[in-house]
């Protein structure tokens, strides 16, 4: 790619992805707490079941509100950056051809697939986080702090990549495929293992690791920090020296 269309394509569809990525994360990782009280109805004990629950809830709500960015993350990402027939130019031109040559329903394009494919990483992502953590604390072999944080995100990175590879792959197909080419998800599924054979639902395994596995860990480490430095500053102004 870099000696094709140069660096820059290696960050094509940035504007796109970080609406994305700033929009999923508000929802699926700031309501999951609220979610998971929610389903425990404010029990202490919070089983596997509830965390589950949150996790499918909050990543499908994430879906319905973010889902045109990642419509145009993905098709900015799949189009040739080198030479003058782009069929996009910029962030908000691609909103607008979508919607003007598929209707505003192209914009929610694979909607199904990415709920299936969020629920999924939402929970892996969440639950193996919350349980390889826990882990770690209650057998001492780790304190709650910054390398704890730091193990626990790459094993989940690791987990969610296993997982949800077969589902991404076909939302990713699905989503960049000419209109008409397949008539559903589970019809663009079934046309690739069909062609395919089932290796292509794991096809950019290492690449989808390292983009989930480095994502997991400036998510998690990042948000433990924040929450416990809000938390330190909340003491702070309920008890003023």
């Amino acid at each position: 790619m870099v000696r094709v269309e140069g660096p820059r394509s290696l960050y094509s569809g940035l504007v796109a992805g970080l609406q994305r990525q700033m929009s999923f994360a508000s929802v699926r990782i700031g309501l999951y707490d609220s979610v998971k009280q929610f389903y425990t109805k404010g029990s202490d004990h919070i089983g596997i079941g509830s965390r589950l629950m949150a996790g499918c809830t909050t990543g499908a709500m994430a879906v319905a509100l973010a889902q045109p960015t990642d419509v145009v993350k993905v098709r900015f990402q799949a189009q040739i950056s080198a030479g003058a027939n782009k069929r996009y130019h910029g962030t908000m031109d691609a909103y607008r051809t979508i919607a003007k040559e598929e209707g505003f329903r192209g914009l929610w394009k694979g909607t199904g697939p990415n709920i299936t494919r969020n629920a999924i990483v939402n929970c892996t992502e969440l639950v193996t986080y919350d349980l390889i953590k826990d882990a770690l604390i209650k057998s001492m072999l780790m304190t709650d702090d910054l390398p704890c944080h730091f193990t626990s995100a790459f094993g989940a990175g690791f987990c969610t990549t296993v997982i949800a590879s077969p589902v991404d792959v076909v939302k990713t197909r699905y989503m960049n495929s000419a209109q008409g080419q397949y008539s559903s998800a589970l019809n663009c599924a079934v046309a690739m293992f069909a062609k395919e054979g089932p290796k292509a639902f794991y096809k950019g395994f290492m690449p989808s690791f390292l983009r989930l596995g480095s994502w997991n860990v400036v998510m998690f480490v990042t948000y433990e920090q924040l929450k416990r430095a809000l938390m330190a500053a909340r003491h702070n102004w309920v008890t003023p020296l």
